[in-house]
């Protein structure tokens, strides 16, 4: 959020920053097991932090979106904007609560689960669309199997359910039909899933937004049309979705009143408009027309001491993409050398002490620090440490045995990043880093809004992509299976025969065996990074924003959308 989910950060966006992907970000300093027990689902029996409030006649709470919306079909979206959005207007069988816990949202309680641990059968609760229709068990049946038909072109579908789901993997190989994907409504209420193996973090998966029903009924009548504006879509949220037109810079999101727990939800409005640059986002905060802003460089430095800023560390982790082919030709970035000079060229510090600093830490690795341990609560992070750190020494060591192998003296590299202010400034700072470490290197910058990023990473046009990834679940392997050979986020062309039986056997015969399974996607990482340098870790983000202190009950995830705002209410605005 993944994912998965596809799936990769592409580049800073007002801090709050921008994922192909997934994903959100809490912190939690310990795993939470995604079978473990549920606790109370109903929202009357949460604790929604605004039972003793004396709420604001006025709930309407005012926000700023990074980028525009690329899709908000969930059998499509790749991108943190899409994934935030659909995480507050849809709802699947569970969702994340306010202890980031999935939690039964539209199941009933917790599912029936076979002996061999491979069928789920979950019972649905009474439920329905913003047009009065009912939640069906066949709406979840109908959107799976819909991720996974090719014609749909779902990049998230196979990612999230090949080895889970039975069938995924054949289906997405071509041998089997999209139709047999193991999902089956039994009746309106019921709703059964085999799974292809027992997978430990199956039931986090479903408040994943690849896992959200989809009306067949309506999906079918809209045709081409599904999910291009506001009107063209259902919703069975907290909140349904207002005044988008497809394409524009803003939007809102009303409350719901269709909702099954629609007496917890507070809010009545959210307006959001599109803002880039992060001193137009800070005006409108200061201005009292936002509630929120994120700050990066001299801005979180100037509200540093501020009562109203906010700081987090989350998990996600930005690095450059080096891809190896482009438009069938190898590129440069097929030499392993080249790669690791780039990797090794950059003052990672002082990146994020003096362009971002918003509390963003140099990342030397891919699996986040303090995002999963091991029963013992060790974080696995502390197995490889840091690998792959700024040397310009060892940089231009290897740069120089790069180019005499290509046969060259220079060489013309592209950076694919964003058109946000922050992005802008980050890519300055590589060329000028690169330039001046690497001699005989000349960077030129691509700077483009996001929708655009998703096509050229796609069709794998570009040289060194800044991209990055929130994870799906929390579990390394949501990081690791990203580069396996042709694997659906990949698209720069590597491959290690080595890294994919690593990473895969985590999931099979190294499944049951923690300790083995720990030390493969350790040694896969240390592979990927270290010897292969496939990709250039630069930093796991931080994020300093500006919060008015009458917004409160926020919740911030780690994995899919960023915010719920399920239990967010307004409290001494006035």
């Amino acid at each position: 959020m993944k994912n998965s989910k596809l799936v990769w950060l592409l580049s800073l966006l007002l801090v709050v920053g921008l994922f192909l992907a997934a994903c959100g970000g809490d912190d939690e300093a310990k795993e939470t097991p995604a079978n473990e027990p549920a606790t109370e689902t109903d929202g009357e029996k949460e604790d929604d932090g605004a039972e003793e409030a004396t709420l604001d006649e006025e709930q309407v709470l005012n926000l700023i979106m990074g980028s525009e919306i690329p899709t908000l079909d969930s059998a499509l979206v790749t991108d943190s904007v899409g994934f935030d959005l659909l995480n507050n207007v849809n709802e699947g069988l569970y969702r994340l609560n306010q202890e980031n816990v999935a939690v039964p949202a539209i199941a009933d309680g917790e599912p029936t689960i076979s002996e061999d641990g491979l069928v789920y059968t979950f019972k649905l609760r009474d439920a329905n669309w913003s047009d009065g229709s009912p939640v069906t068990a066949n709406d979840f049946e109908f959107a799976w199997k819909r991720a996974m038909n090719p014609d749909t072109a779902s990049e998230y579908g196979p990612y999230m359910m090949e080895g889970v789901i039975k069938n995924a993997a054949a289906i997405a190989a071509g041998e089997a039909e999209y139709t047999e994907l193991g999902v089956k409504a039994i009746d309106e209420k019921t709703l059964e899933v085999t799974l292809e193996k027992p997978v430990p973090y199956f039931l986090s998966l479903m408040s994943f937004g690849t896992f959200l029903p989809q009306k067949e009924e309506f999906v079918t009548t809209q045709g081409e049309n599904y999910s291009k504006n506001s009107e063209a879509l259902l919703y069975n949220g907290p909140f349904v979705l207002q005044d988008w037109d497809g394409t524009g810079l803003s939007w809102k999101l009303v409350k719901n009143d269709q909702y099954w727990d629609k007496d917890t939800v507070k809010l009545t409005e959210i307006n959001y408009d599109v803002v880039k640059e992060v001193a137009t986002a800070v005006n409108l905060y200061t201005n009292g027309e936002k509630d929120r802003a994120g700050l990066s460089g001299e801005y979180a430095m100037q509200y540093a001491n501020d009562p109203e800023l906010v700081t987090e560390m989350d998990a996600s982790v930005f690095y450059f993409k080096y891809n190896q082919e482009r438009n069938g030709e190898p590129t440069p970035l097929a030499n392993v050398n080249i790669r690791e000079a780039v990797s090794k060229a950059i003052n990672k510090q002082d990146l994020v002490d003096v362009v971002l600093a918003n509390g963003s830490v140099p990342a030397h690795y891919l699996v986040p620090a303090g995002f999963t341990f091991d029963e013992d609560a060790n974080d696995f992070r502390e197995v490889n440490g840091d690998m792959s750190t700024f040397n310009v020494e060892e940089a231009q060591a290897a740069w120089q045995k790069g180019l005499d192998e290509l046969g060259v003296t220079e060489l013309t590299l592209e950076i694919l990043g964003g058109d946000s202010d922050v992005s802008k400034k980050m890519d300055e700072y590589f060329k000028n880093q690169l330039e001046t470490n690497l001699p005989g290197l000349t960077v030129t910058l691509k700077e483009v809004p996001f929708a655009v990023r998703l096509d050229l990473d796609t069709n794998q046009d570009y040289d060194i992509q800044v991209a990055g990834w929130g994870p799906d679940y929390q579990d390394p392997y949501t990081f690791m299976n990203l580069w396996l050979t042709d694997g659906g986020n990949n698209m720069m062309s590597y491959s290690n025969p080595k890294y994919d039986e690593l990473v895969l056997s985590s999931n099979n015969e190294l499944a049951l065996d923690a300790a083995a399974r720990w030390q493969a996607l350790a040694d896969a990482e240390k592979l990927l990074i270290a010897e292969d340098y496939a990709i250039g870790p630069i930093y796991q983000r931080g994020t300093m924003q500006l919060l008015k202190p009458y917004v409160k009950g926020v919740v911030s995830h780690q994995i899919g959308g960023d915010y719920s705002y399920k239990w967010a209410y307004i409290e001494g605005k006035n």
